[in-house]
């Protein structure tokens, strides 16, 4: 059987940089940090009381209240990223054939606002009283039926968890579908919205978050040798995945094309990765093997690189290991130091950067690393695109997620070349 190829013909974002794709790749490129104090709850008694949060965010600028009032905010960002990337894609909602359009849309989390708010509500005394929305609004895969129902597409759709790494095994997912022959265009991506209460107390008492209080918008500090965890992000991003010969017959503009995807597990540690980065090289090996590509193909690496003091190391150690001699000619950078981590939805947007910096030639950079900060463990003659946007031609980049649990997922984007 021979496999269809796999092109993105739309893109959309609501991040903490901005609440459009256009707005998030201009803050990338300009090294935006999106961190500031957390204005979601009081975390005055927290050890961490920053992250990147949204900014400006309405969900009834983007639907009715009715609408919004069954989704979490996880479900909103969904919603929003879905439509810009339908508009995007030029998608003709009434002559196209449904049936053959579909979604699988992640979550590492799912509506955990949703489940905060439900409990602290709880009455003891009178008795269990929930809202009928209580369990359509936490559960990970609402999202994708939410976008499914609002356009009718009744093609493949469901929802992918796999920790950090779930919005790549999103898109993994659909282009395999795609290229199956089993769909013409899939909607895939991540939402996350885990800046809460149980969200922050939770990962503070795994102590992965940066607690650099007096500096928030420098905490996220990947490669760095002061770094001391990751800053949490919340957002969303979909990818519109379109068969090769559709995209062209309705004649839409392509951003680039899907090359390979890989998948890996650590079988290591219930948090850590393997600290010679097993999983990291095995997966990134399965990307450059399904796309039939060596690396030295491969331009620029948008890594995991959520500047905690393991994972970083692990992961340099991995692309070193990987790309040999070609690893010193590559871009590297980590666009959490300007997002921060996205969980779920971490895959997505930085699928939809790579994209973008494929498209432009534009690698964006790492911010936040200041002369002197060096860790000795770390090899500084990679290219890690410190604090200012890189012009270079890119011809395939490759994005890494690795979560919790030992996930790992790879996917490699390249330019479109008929």
């Amino acid at each position: 059987m021979e496999l269809k190829r796999v092109v993105v013909t739309g893109l959309g974002a609501i991040t903490p940089l901005g609440n459009t794709i256009h707005e998030t790749w201009e803050g990338l490129v300009r090294g935006v940090s999106g961190a500031g104090p957390i204005t979601q709850f009081d975390a005055a008694k927290f050890k961490t009381r920053f992250a990147c949060e949204v900014k400006g965010f309405d969900p009834l600028q983007y639907m009715d209240r009715k609408e919004a009032r069954k989704c979490d905010r996880y479900a909103h960002f969904a919603l929003v990223a879905a439509e810009e990337a339908v508009v995007d894609a030029g998608i003709d909602l009434e002559n196209e054939n449904k049936d053959r359009i579909g979604v699988i849309f992640a979550a590492g989390i799912g509506g955990i606002h949703s489940f905060e708010d439900e409990v602290r509500t709880y009455n003891h005394e009178l008795g269990p009283k929930f809202s009928p929305f209580f369990i359509p609004k936490i559960i990970a895969d609402i999202a994708a039926g939410h976008i499914s129902m609002k356009y009718g597409f009744r093609g493949p759709n469901f929802a992918t968890v796999s920790a950090c790494a779930s919005s790549t095994n999103a898109i993994a997912d659909a282009f395999d579908y795609i290229r199956l022959g089993k769909a013409d265009m899939i909607l895939a991506g991540g939402a996350e919205a885990a800046i809460t209460i149980v969200g922050v107390g939770g990962f503070n008492a795994m102590n992965a978050l940066s607690t650099c209080n007096d500096s928030p918008e420098t905490a996220s500090r990947p490669f760095s040798a002061s770094r001391d965890g990751f800053v949490m992000g919340e957002g969303g991003a979909c990818l519109v995945l379109e068969e090769l010969e559709h995209a062209l017959a309705r004649g839409v503009k392509i951003y680039a094309e899907v090359a390979g995807t890989g998948l890996s597990a650590d079988a290591y540690h219930l948090t850590a990765s393997h600290p010679d980065g097993l999983g990291a090289k095995l997966v990134m090996r399965n990307a450059l093997s399904d796309a039939g590509m060596q690396p030295e193909e491969i331009d620029y690496v948008n890594v995991h690189g959520t500047s905690t003091p393991v994972g970083d190391i692990s992961e340099v150690r991995a692309i070193t290991d990987v790309f040999g001699e070609q690893a010193y000619k590559l871009n590297i950078s980590s666009t959490k130091s300007m997002t921060g981590h996205l969980l779920g939805a971490a895959g997505a947007v930085e699928a939809a950067a790579s994209i973008l910096a494929v498209q432009n030639d534009l690698i964006p950079p790492t911010i936040n690393h200041t002369e002197g900060d060096d860790d000795p463990e770390i090899d500084y003659k990679l290219n890690f695109t410190f604090n200012k946007a890189q012009k270079r031609e890119v011809r395939a980049a490759l994005s890494n997620t690795f979560g919790f649990g030992g996930h790992n997922a790879s996917v490699i984007v390249k330019k479109f070349k008929k």
